[in-house]
C-alpha cells in the first residue's frame, strides 16, 4: 500500500504497430469486383488444394468431352462417307447438345455453387464484406456474376469444340462456315439460358443454408426426382393438364427454350407434352423460374447487415 492510502497502479504501453490508412479509396465499384474475382477463383478452385479443384474441373472436363465426342463422330461420318451426311443420319448436333449435357451442367451448379456462399456464411466471413462499402445486395450480386461466368464458360466451351470439329472436318472450312454461322450465336443465346437459370437456382437454395452437401444433396434430388414424377404423371393426363404438370420437370424448362431458340427438338424434350404448348408460354415459363428466384435471392441478402 502506499503511505496515501491508495494502491499503487502501475502499465505498460505497447506500440503493436497500428497506422491509419492513407492509401487511395477506391470504392464500391473496386469492392464488387474483388467479390467478383474471388467467387470466380473459389468457383473454379483456384489458389486452393487439388481436391478443392477436382469436382469443378471434372464438370468442365465431363462437359468438353461431350463437345469433342460428338465433333469425332459427326465429323468422321461427313468426312468417310460424305459431306452432310451426319444431319441426314440426324445425329445429335448444336441442337441437341446442350439437351444431353444438362444433367451434368444441373449437377455442376448444384456442387460448385454452394462454394461461394455458404462458408461465408458458416464462419462469418459475410460479416467482414459487409463493413466494407457494399451491401448485401452488391456482395449476393457480385456472387451471382461470378458463378454465372464460370456457368457460361462450362456451357459455351462444348459448342465451341463442337462447331470447330464439325468446321475442320468439313472438305471446306470456310464454306461451312459460311453456311452454318448463324448456329453461333443461337448455342450462344442458348448457353446464357440455361446457365443462368442453373446458376440462379442453385445459389437461392445454397442461400438457405451453410452446409454445402446440403445444399447440393437437395438441388440434385430436386432435378432428378421432377423428371421421372412430372413425365408419368402428365403421360396419364392427354390435355392441356398434362401439358403444364411437364412444365414442372425442372431439368427441361432451360431446354425446351433452348428448342426454340434452334427451331429443332432435342432428345430429351420430345416426348414431352409441354412442348404443345405455345412458344411463349415456354419462354415465359423459364423467364419465370429465373426471375422470381433471382428476387428472392437478391431480397434475403439485400437487408443484411454485419
Amino acid at each position: 500500500m502506499s503511505t496515501d492510502g491508495h494502491a499503487a497502479r502501475g502499465g505498460t504501453v505497447f506500440d503493436i504497430g497500428y497506422q491509419g490508412y492513407n492509401g487511395e479509396r477506391r470504392g464500391r465499384h473496386y469492392a464488387r469486383d474483388a467479390v467478383y474475382q474471388n467467387g470466380i477463383r473459389s468457383a473454379l478452385g483456384l489458389g486452393r488444394s487439388t481436391r478443392a479443384k477436382a469436382l469443378p474441373w471434372f464438370f468442365i472436363i465431363a462437359l468438353s468431352a461431350i463437345g469433342l465426342i460428338m465433333a469425332l463422330i459427326a465429323g468422321g461420318v461427313n468426312r468417310y462417307i460424305g459431306a452432310g451426311t451426319a444431319q441426314a443420319l440426324n445425329l445429335p448436333s448444336h441442337s441437341d447438345l446442350y439437351g444431353i449435357a444438362s444433367i451434368i451442367m444441373f449437377a455442376f451448379g448444384a456442387v460448385v455453387a454452394p462454394e461461394l456462399l455458404c462458408p461465408d456464411r458458416r464462419d462469418g466471413t459475410i460479416n467482414l464484406y459487409l463493413v466494407r462499402p457494399i451491401t448485401g445486395g452488391d456482395y449476393i450480386l457480385a456472387r451471382w456474376a461470378s458463378f454465372l461466368t464460370v456457368m457460361l464458360v462450362a456451357a459455351w466451351m462444348p459448342q465451341v469444340i463442337l462447331f470447330l470439329g464439325l468446321c475442320l472436318s468439313d472438305a471446306d472450312p470456310m464454306k461451312y462456315v459460311q453456311t452454318n454461322w448463324r448456329d453461333i450465336p443461337r448455342f450462344l443465346l442458348a448457353g446464357l439460358v440455361i446457365s443462368a437459370y442453373v446458376t440462379t437456382l442453385a445459389m437461392l437454395v445454397a442461400s438457405f443454408t451453410t452446409r454445402r452437401a446440403y445444399a447440393a444433396v437437395f438441388l440434385i434430388g430436386l432435378f432428378v426426382i421432377s423428371t421421372p414424377f412430372t413425365v408419368g404423371l402428365a403421360s396419364e393426363m392427354k390435355n392441356v393438364t398434362g401439358q403444364w404438370i411437364s412444365m414442372f420437370s425442372l431439368s427441361n424448362i432451360p431446354v425446351h427454350v433452348n428448342d426454340l431458340i434452334f427451331d429443332d427438338v432435342s432428345k430429351i424434350t420430345e416426348d414431352s407434352p409441354a412442348r404443345r404448348l405455345a412458344p411463349w408460354i415456354r419462354v415465359a415459363w423459364c423467364a419465370g423460374w429465373t426471375a422470381v428466384p433471382g428476387a428472392i435471392l437478391w431480397q434475403r441478402y439485400r437487408r443484411m447487415t454485419p
